[in-house]
């Protein structure tokens, strides 16, 4: 994960896309320093847009799929060529076989309990889920108990306005989807606001 993001600390999220347009957008925010992109399955047709992600974008991009629920949604998004499975819960089953698969695996986590669980099962990236409900002194309380290896991703209400206070709280990165990409967004529409993700990130 860290090489993905170590030039770029935003995992985008793109819910509600569609398999016809997810190539285009996702180039667009390649093309603009992300390289972490996820579609959470309840999107439309969710792994046919996984698909042509894996089949079209570079391979420094790492992509995959959001809200796994399950190993079987797990091994379908494994189906696909995807190496990336991301899940708003911790799950044991799902992270042991994705370390078993080497697939990169974030399992969602708000408790210390469910963060050492998730470690404990070789997990070592973790997403705080759902962030706004914690807030940004929840990542230095939980990474203060933690052992060091462990990174932390903040999802859920994070945007171009706060993303930097989450980063500043010890965020290894920052899931942003809203901010980025909302279900019916155009083209121009999209590269706007990753142009003004960046022009924030800059400020660092």
């Amino acid at each position: 994960m860290e090489t993905f993001i170590k030039n770029h600390p935003v995992i985008a999220i793109l819910r509600g896309v569609n398999p016809n347009e997810v190539v285009d957008i996702a180039l667009c925010l390649y093309q603009h320093g992300i390289r972490v992109i996820e579609v959470p399955l309840n999107s439309p047709n969710a792994l046919d847009s996984i698909a042509n992600l894996v089949s079209s974008m570079p391979k420094d991009c790492l992509v995959g799929a959001g809200t796994v629920l399950t190993l079987a949604q797990a091994i379908q998004v494994e189906n696909t060529g995807a190496k990336l499975i991301i899940s708003p819960h911790c799950d044991t089953g799902i992270i042991e076989y994705c370390i078993l698969k080497n697939l990169h695996v974030i399992p969602g986590i708000a408790t210390a309990t469910e963060a050492f669980s998730a470690y404990h099962a070789g997990a070592r990236w973790l997403k705080l889920f759902p962030a706004q409900t914690y807030g940004f002194s929840h990542i230095k309380a939980l990474k203060s108990v933690l052992p060091n290896d462990v990174h932390i991703i903040p999802v859920g209400d994070v945007s171009k306005s706060n993303m930097l206070q989450w980063l500043a709280a010890d965020a290894s990165a920052v899931g942003i989807g809203n901010g980025l990409y909302k279900s019916g967004d155009k083209l121009a529409q999209v590269k706007k606001s990753v142009t003004l993700l960046n022009e924030n990130l800059t400020t660092i």
